[in-house]
């Protein structure tokens, strides 16, 4: 039996594609991502609140310096190997190498219910990722002289979207207040996180078939890239973890994170800044092939690498 988690993103796939009428409102779907972001923040900043160390600064140098790099690897391979034209490598470029927020939530809720210890910073690493990829991507874009508006507009738009907002804002507030502070909040952030990810991933299963529907001819080596990027990039992630000392949790959160794409904040920032990406083409590689292959298949593969390359 798959976790109940899972079991609600299968149902949604399955609504999705036998067409049923079941779907959430947008104000519901704008609830679950905020509750959800600030949970997350909160999460991490209460982890964090008194454990602050020095040691901390190569985690964060060295996860930052994936955030640049792993959008320059991808728009190699989505060249190369995928053979897409330049606007929309950007555009992938800045999805894959941007991370997801739901399954940063999966992958913690993975290593909790797992027992595998999580560093106090691991939240840290979802924040990190989250921006330099779009920055990177907008850049290739305008290197080839598409990008509309200024880089400094750009940057600016991804650091203050609302996921960045909240997920900042709310580890802020729990490293400032910790548990002590923060325990009259507890019940509705932290508590009910199972059942708001739970409904998550039911939207994200009706949306995961909306865009498999979409299917055009042609993306056979755009899907390729799509299920061949996560493992790849996961291994990226598991060598750092190893050579940084991170926890089991914690280097499976990175490696997911790495292994991940964006189909929140990357497409919001992209719909601006390249207009002449296909970002329904972009949606249909995060949302409608790497999101479900790191759901089903992913996450506990990149556990078990973890385990087996830990004993080396």
């Amino acid at each position: 039996m798959p976790d109940i988690l899972i079991a609600f993103f299968m149902l949604g796939l399955l609504a999705g594609l036998i067409r049923s009428d079941l779907a959430l409102s947008s104000g519901a779907h704008d609830l679950i991502g905020i509750m959800l972001m600030m949970a997350i923040g909160l999460k991490g900043g209460m982890a964090m609140s008194g454990q602050l160390h020095p040691d901390m600064l190569l985690t964060i140098i060295t996860v930052l310096a994936l955030g640049f790099t792993v959008p320059l690897l991808c728009y190699a391979a989505l060249r190369s190997f995928a053979r897409i034209d330049g606007a929309n490598s950007a555009s992938l470029a800045a999805h894959y190498g941007s991370v997801s927020a739901g399954t940063f939530a999966i992958a913690m809720a993975y290593a909790e219910h797992n027992n595998l210890m999580l560093a106090p910073d691991t939240t840290l690493h979802l924040v990190l990722l989250e921006v330099p990829a779009i920055i990177v991507g907008v850049l290739l874009y305008k290197y080839q002289g598409g990008a509309t508006g200024s880089t400094a507009s750009v940057v600016r738009e991804a650091v203050t979207g609302r996921g960045v907002v909240l997920m900042i804002g709310g580890l802020l507030l729990g490293l400032f207040y910790g548990e002590a502070g923060a325990g009259k909040i507890a019940p509705l952030f932290i508590a009910l996180f199972p059942g708001f990810l739970a409904l998550f991933l039911l939207e994200a299963g009706i949306s995961t078939a909306k865009y498999l529907r979409e299917w055009q001819s042609g993306y056979w080596r755009l899907v390729g890239f799509a299920l061949l990027a996560p493992p790849l990039l996961a291994l990226t992630g598991l060598g750092a973890a190893l050579l940084l000392g991170l926890p089991a949790g914690s280097a499976l959160v990175l490696a997911t994170l790495l292994a991940s794409a964006s189909y929140i904040a990357a497409p919001a920032a992209v719909r601006h800044a390249m207009p002449q990406a296909n970002v329904g083409m972009a949606l249909f590689a995060s949302l409608g092939v790497t999101f479900p292959f790191n759901v089903l298949i992913g996450i506990p593969l990149y556990n078990a690498a973890f385990q087996w390359l830990a004993r080396f």
